[in-house]
C-alpha cells in the first residue's frame, strides 16, 4: 500500500487560507552598448567584431543605441538584419530620424521571440536631434514572465531640458507595473535632476556607481544605464562594464538580474 499522507498535507496546506506558493524565479541577462553607427576607435566598420562582444556576454536581451540602417555612411547595410544574423538573435529596429539616405536610432536583439514592438518619438526641442525609445514585449522562456524592454538614447545637449521632457516620458512607460527593464544611453551623470527623475520610477541596477564606460581608460562616464521596475520584483545579480576598448566609443554593459514572481 501506498503512502498518501505527505501528498495529502501538502494538498491541504496548499488550500489553506494564507498559504503562498514559493516565488518563481527567471534570470534575464540584459547588455545596453552603444555601437557607434558600427564604426570601432579604429576607424574601422566592423559588425562581426560588435557582434561578437555582445555574444560574449550571453544576452538575452541587448539595447543598441546609434545604429545605422541603410545609410551611406555605413556603405548601405542593413545593420539591424546583420545583428540578428551574427548573433543569431531576434532583432528590431526603432527609427528616431531619416539621415543619410537611410534611417539611424536604436535596437532591441532578443533571444526570445517578440510579442510586441513599439517605437515611441520622445519629446525634443525643434533644433534637437529626434530621440525615440522602442519598446518591446517577450516572454522569458517557458512559463517565464512578460517582460517589457525598452532601448534608448536620450538628447546629449548641454542643456538638460530636452532630456529632463524625456525622462519623464520614460516614467510612464510602464503605467501598469509589469517586469519592465529600460536600458540605454542616457547622456547623464547620476548626480543630474535627468537621473534623479528617472529614479523616481526606475530603480539604477548600479546602484549608485559611476559608469566609466568610455573605451580609453580615463574615468569618463557615458551615462549608460540598466534600470527596472518594480524594485520589489527583481534582484540584481552581477552588474559589469565589460572590457572592450576598441569596437565603438562606449562599452558595454551588462547586467544580470532575477524576476521573482510572488516576491
Amino acid at each position: 500500500m501506498r503512502r498518501t499522507v505527505p501528498s495529502l498535507l501538502l494538498l491541504l496546506t496548499a488550500l489553506s487560507p494564507g498559504f503562498r506558493a514559493a516565488p518563481s524565479s527567471r534570470t534575464v541577462r540584459v547588455l545596453t552598448y552603444n555601437v557607434h553607427h558600427g564604426e570601432g576607435m579604429d576607424g574601422v566598420f566592423d559588425l562581426t567584431r560588435l557582434a561578437e562582444v555582445m555574444k560574449s556576454a550571453h544576452p538575452d536581451l541587448v539595447a543598441l543605441q546609434e545604429v545605422d540602417q541603410s545609410t551611406a555612411r555605413a556603405h548601405g547595410v542593413n545593420q539591424i538584419a546583420e545583428y540578428a544574423r551574427l548573433t543569431e538573435m531576434q532583432a528590431r529596429f526603432g527609427k528616431a530620424m531619416d539621415y543619410d539616405g537611410g534611417g539611424y536610432g536604436v535596437a532591441v536583439l532578443s533571444r526570445w521571440p517578440f510579442l510586441s514592438a513599439e517605437n515611441t518619438p520622445l519629446p525634443s526641442s525643434l533644433d534637437r536631434e529626434p530621440r525615440t525609445a522602442l519598446t518591446v514585449r517577450v516572454a522569458a522562456g517557458d512559463g517565464g514572465p512578460i517582460i517589457q524592454f525598452t532601448s534608448t538614447h536620450l538628447d546629449q545637449g548641454r542643456d538638460e531640458q530636452n532630456r529632463l521632457m524625456q525622462v519623464t516620458s520614460l516614467n510612464q512607460l510602464d503605467p501598469d507595473d509589469s517586469p519592465a527593464i529600460l536600458a540605454g544611453d542616457m547622456n547623464a551623470r547620476l548626480d543630474t535632476d535627468v537621473m534623479k527623475t528617472l529614479e523616481t520610477h526606475w530603480t539604477n541596477a548600479f546602484a549608485g556607481q559611476l559608469l566609466p564606460t568610455a573605451p580609453d581608460g580615463r574615468p569618463r562616464v557615458r551615462g549608460d544605464y540598466v534600470l527596472f521596475h518594480p524594485a520589489d520584483t527583481w534582484r540584481v545579480l552581477e552588474s559589469t562594464i565589460l572590457d572592450e576598448r576598441v569596437a565603438s566609443d562606449h562599452r558595454p554593459v551588462l547586467v544580470v538580474l532575477e524576476y521573482e514572481e510572488g516576491r
